[in-house]
Parts: C-alpha cells; structure tokens; sequence
C-alpha cells in the first residue's frame, strides 16, 4: 500500500530546532528580522536609524528617541518567560497532531502549570485570530456539533445544558479530497447565526453541502449555493459519501480534544477548536510551522490574562 505523503512527512526534528532556536539570544535576532522583515521601523514615528541599549535590552529611534522591544506590541508583550520558551511551546503545540495540554507543556518547559495555561492560551488566541482571516471556498461540506454531554440526571438532547455548540465545515476538491477545515463556536443554532457565519467565514461562490437541519437555511440567506441532504440521523448518516469528510473531522476533533484535555471551560472553545484547525490547515509543510506562526504572532496585539479569561463569542 502506498503511503501517505502527507502524513509520513518529516517535519521538523527537535536537534534541529534547538540548533536555530536553543537560546534567548538566537530567538530574539529572529523575532527582530520576523518583525522587522527590511529594517527597524519605529512604532512612535515610523522612522528607521535606530541603536540598541544594550543593558535595557530595547532599541531606541534615532528620531523620536521612543524606545521598544522587540516583544511590544506583539503577542509576546510584558512576558516574564524567555523567548526560547515560548519558541519551544511554540513547537511542541504545532508539532504534535493532537495537542499538547497545559499541564505537559508546564512540565516540558519547566515552568508552573498556571504559566504553561496561559502562554498556550495565548497561542491559540493567535490561531484563532488567523484563522478568522481566512475563509474556506469552493466545495464545502458543513455539519452542527457540540461539545459536553447531558449532566448527569439532566435533559439530553441539543438544549441540553452542558452542551456547547459549534459549526464544522470542510472545504474539498471536486472529487472528494479535504484541503482545509473550519471549526467554529457559537452561541447557538439560529438561522441569523447561521447566515453571519457563512457570511463571516466562507468565500462568495461556495457551494455549501448540509443535511437538513432547519437553521441551515441561514446559508440560502447568506447568498450562497446549497445542496441538502436529508439524513435522516442515525448510523446510516454518517455513511453518507457527500457529508463524509465532515462526518469524519468531527470523529477525528472530538477523540483529539477528549484524550489530550479531557475536560476544560466551555468559554474557551474557539481556541481549542482554532488550534485544531490551524495545524490541520497546515499540515501538508509541518517544518514551516513554527516559523509560520511566529510570523502571525508578532502581527498579534497583546492579549492579557483578563481577556484571555473573558473568552466571549460575538456574531
């Protein structure tokens, strides 16, 4: 049998890592270049002659006299870890295909659980935040979800408390191959929700894929093509081939998020599931994605532990 290309690919090995990235001083001349791409670009004045105050540790504009580091602005903002940490957390959660939870980054890193929580927080905020850049398009199958389940001696069903709900969509080819994934939180299943979402997160000319569900007629409401396929729940719908990559993903993310973290805060779910997302997306150049991320996490503002823990989902 052949094998798969894709998911016997190399990746990024961890010697090899550590070459580019084992100390403070290597992450640091990385994260200058990644910021600053051409040359320092003063964030006061936008002016380039600069010099760097070696004992503070940050650069000074020649113009305006504002100085900066390297981290400000930028997602690494007023950390008290080292850069090589953070580039070390950064590969451990991008290389592993099911996650990492905070508790065995804390004990990789060396550092207390609460700080592991909140820096993979962080990063997951920064996925999060892409991945709401970039719309899925074309052929797009899209299926309802929850995460929990009915408490014990509670109401079961879709409204059952515990419950939180998301929209999962896959975009594929026209002969059935998945290229990308959306998996997505909301407060609820209405078509006005519905209709934002596909507004929001699907590309104008899309051909959307459903079952039934009577809120999926917010997608006929966004504008777009879409085909229904009345499954009728059960067994047998999830044998159905037009639905079968989405049928397949939600499997897949649901083992995923109970084995790797088994519990944690419904608030927090459009990180758990942008993390998901973000490295399915880019699974097929797995050596490219630290540096890829890095690119999106200094072109991400601050965000500190009382937003982190707010963690509110608008549409």
């Amino acid at each position: 049998m052949k094998k798969n290309m894709v998911q016997f690919q190399r990746g990024e090995g961890l010697f090899s890592f550590l070459a580019r990235y084992g100390t403070n001083e290597q992450c640091e001349t990385v994260l200058f270049k990644t910021r600053w791409p051409d040359e320092f670009c003063c964030p006061e004045c936008g002016g380039h002659d600069h010099c760097y105050l070696r004992s503070k540790r940050l650069y000074q504009c020649n113009r305006c006299h504002h100085q900066t580091s390297v981290t400000a602005g930028t997602i690494f903002e007023s950390t008290k870890l080292g850069l090589k940490t953070w580039f070390l957390a950064m590969y451990l959660v991008t290389q592993s295909k099911d996650g990492i939870s905070s508790l065995s980054l804390a004990r990789h890193l060396g550092i207390s659980q609460n700080s592991a929580w909140l820096l993979k927080h962080k990063l997951m905020q920064v996925m999060l935040e892409r991945e709401n850049q970039q719309p899925l398009a074309g052929r797009i199958e899209l299926d309802d979800a929850y995460w929990g389940g009915a408490r014990h001696g509670g109401k079961r069903g879709r409204g059952a408390p515990g419950k939180h709900p998301f929209v999962a969509a896959v975009q594929t080819t026209e002969d059935g191959h998945p290229i990308r994934m959306k998996c997505s939180a909301v407060p609820g299943f209405r078509k006005d929700t519905i209709e934002r979402w596909c507004r929001k997160l699907l590309a104008q000319g899309s051909h959307v894929v459903s079952d039934g569900f009577s809120p999926f007629d917010g997608i006929d409401k966004a504008g777009f093509s879409h085909e229904k396929i009345v499954t009728g729940g059960g067994a047998a719908s999830v044998e159905i081939l037009a639905l079968q990559w989405i049928n397949t993903i939600l499997g897949n993310i649901k083992n995923s998020l109970h084995g790797t973290y088994h519990a944690f805060r419904g608030k927090h779910l459009p990180r758990y599931l942008a993390e998901f997302n973000y490295r399915f997306n880019r699974r097929f150049e797995l050596n490219q994605l630290v540096d890829r991320l890095l690119y999106v996490a200094v072109r991400t503002p601050p965000m500190p532990a009382r937003l982190i823990e707010l963690a509110e989902v608008a549409w």
